[in-house]
């Protein structure tokens, strides 16, 4: 059974922000509802306040995207302090225990680093967004309560080190700074890929920085400041971002008005777009009406997007 949506809020588009510090993903979507003039504004994936880069925002009817654009792989970079861990994997905690790393080098950090690529099992930090028992489990864990989470399989495609270096960490002993790149599915935490490493290495570890580069398609590169679209506040248009995000298919007038009608179409042979990983599907205009799937020998909708 397909969705089909007739909102009057505006058409609306993405609006790709480059997030600063010390603001919350809801403080940027706060700010963004005021800028579009509407309350019709989520985003696709949140990320930490101490955190920057690539926050993805839907505003108006492209919010219906975000549901599917959220699954897609990130890519990060960050600083990886070796010799201490902390309450939350990050910088903003305690530090728990403080080895030090002094004598780490390279070729260390490479054998460290294998096991953590690929499809791995990971438990994700415990003040991450994941649910226990309906509550998310940074709110258990501020709430005084200790967390116990499942691993989750998650996949690493990249995990690449550069060249490590000397630092002091908060406790005053010597540490190891390194700064990596990585590319994960979405639920991957870079936070508790520092931790695992700092484990696998007996030290110690958390996040010391993190800059989101990459969601799916959409790059830092196409990224806005929230000074910048203070200036000027303009998005992606719908279509333009459904491109963007998924493989396309064109139809016919015939074939877009039974998809707008909630009905499904025949197959092509173009892309065969699954639940998870639908197909947009494109009238003669351009005008994006539905997001797809094949299904039992017929192409369905999964989402129909009625014209604004």
């Amino acid at each position: 059974m397909s969705r089909r949506e007739a909102d009057p809020a505006p058409a609306g588009g993405l609006v790709v922000v480059d997030k600063p510090a010390g603001w919350t993903s809801h403080d940027v979507v706060a700010r963004t509802r005021r800028l579009a003039g509407t309350r019709r504004v989520g985003h696709a994936g949140t990320l930490d306040p101490m955190a920057t880069g690539v926050l993805v925002l839907g505003v108006g009817r492209t919010t219906k995207l975000l549901t599917h654009l959220v699954r897609a792989d990130k890519e990060y970079r960050a600083t990886v302090r070796l010799g201490e861990s902390t309450t939350t994997d990050d910088a903003e905690g305690e530090v728990l225990t403080a080895p030090g790393a002094g004598g780490l080098d390279r070729a260390a950090l490479e054998v460290a680093v294998r096991p953590l690529t690929g499809r791995i099992e990971q438990v994700p930090s415990s003040v991450s967004a994941v649910k226990v028992g309906g509550r998310r489990a940074y709110a258990v864990v501020r709430g005084g309560e200790e967390v116990q989470l499942s691993a989750r399989p998650v996949h690493v495609d990249a995990f690449e080190l550069g060249d490590p270096r000397a630092a002091t960490g908060a406790s005053g002993v010597p540490v190891v700074d390194v700064d990596v790149r990585v590319v994960v599915s979405s639920g991957t935490y870079v936070r508790a890929l520092a931790r695992d490493l700092g484990a696998a290495l007996g030290c110690g570890g958390h996040l010391v920085a993190l800059r989101r580069t990459r969601v799916g398609p959409y790059a830092l590169e196409g990224a806005r400041t929230l000074e910048q679209l203070e200036e000027e506040f303009a998005l992606l248009p719908l279509a333009d971002a459904a491109r963007a995000a998924f493989p396309a298919r064109e139809l016919s007038e015939a074939e877009a008005a039974d998809l707008r009608h909630g009905r499904s179409v025949g197959t092509s042979a173009g892309a065969a777009g699954t639940r998870d990983a639908p197909v947009a599907a494109f009238a003669p205009d351009g005008a994006l009406v539905a997001l797809v799937h094949d299904e039992r020998g017929a192409t369905r909708p999964s989402l129909v997007l009625l014209p604004a």
